[in-house]
């Protein structure tokens, strides 16, 4: 299929925003809110990573192209390194069927089973919850990224909000998790499927791996990543100025993405000359 950046020329100051999500994953925008905001703002780029969903691109591809506005093909891929949550951007990778889709599709499967293993610990445990088959398989039904999420709520609609342990540590203590794959399987599917891969928010502390230069230098070891999301909101300038750094000793893509997962933090506008690489990497050119 056409891809509504072909032939893209942007020039260095056309505002962009590599990381955007949608309820395709785990955001509030519709594909269509989003797009609709885009054009309004006037970005001259962006990318929709849903978590897990290479699967989305055709469609979004279709969509941007009706509003005349260039989306990069993207996904943000839930991954695994030493035990720990790391997400990987990848980005330029074919629409349609391939390696990266048959991950996306196959930790699918494993976060349903654990949603499954987890609904049947809390009624096992006494949590009064919906005898309807309807009610797990509405929950089933959602994205991977939202289901953990959508146990959580499912507690609190049956009265079990208030007070200790909260519905949050409950779904955890009955063995909920968040499936993810390991991260040189998903770095050589991305560039299996002609992507280039990089680090998501390295810098962020909540539950993620937190990327100092030592780290960085050891995953590369593992895994031929391609870049980092140097720009990113949560970013310390600390920390952003030492990524920039490390991008340039070493060669590699940097990315810049808001992380926006609805109107209440909307897209930032980034310079496109911050990702003159990533993008010229992809096909775009930076006038």
């Amino acid at each position: 299929m056409s891809l509504s950046t072909t032939g893209l020329v942007l020039a260095a100051d056309a505002a962009i925003d590599l990381q955007l999500h949608t309820i395709h994953s785990d955001g509030q925008w519709t594909p269509e809110q989003l797009l609709n905001y885009l054009v309004r703002e006037q970005f001259g780029l962006a990318a929709i990573t849903d978590h897990d969903r290479a699967d989305t691109a055709v469609a979004l591809q279709q969509l941007a192209q009706t509003r005349q506005l260039p989306l990069l093909v993207g996904v943000e891929m839930t991954a695994s390194w030493r035990g720990e949550m790391t997400d990987l951007l990848c980005f330029g990778f074919a629409p349609g069927p391939g390696p990266l889709n048959n991950l996306a599709q196959s930790l699918l499967r494993r976060q349903q089973e654990n949603t499954r293993e987890v609904y049947e610990n809390l009624s096992r445990k006494g949590y009064a919850l919906p005898q309807s088959p309807a009610a797990l398989a509405d929950i089933l039904a959602k994205p991977s990224a939202q289901q953990p999420h959508e146990l959580v709520a499912l507690l609190q609609r049956q009265g079990y909000g208030q007070g200790e342990p909260s519905p949050g540590r409950v779904v955890l203590e009955a063995g909920c998790t968040f499936a993810m794959n390991d991260l040189a399987e998903v770095v050589a599917a991305a560039h299996q499927s002609g992507a280039v891969c990089l680090i998501a928010h390295p810098g962020r502390v909540d539950g993620f791996v937190t990327y100092d230069t030592q780290l960085l230098d050891q995953v590369r070891q593992e895994a031929p990543i391609d870049g980092i999301e140097v720009f990113y909101p949560r970013h310390t300038p600390a920390q952003t100025a030492m990524y920039q750094e490390y991008t340039r000793q070493h060669g590699l893509l940097a990315s810049a993405g808001s992380d926006s997962h609805g109107p209440d933090k909307p897209p930032i506008k980034y310079p496109a000359g911050l990702c003159r690489a990533l993008l010229e990497r992809v096909g775009i050119r930076i006038a």
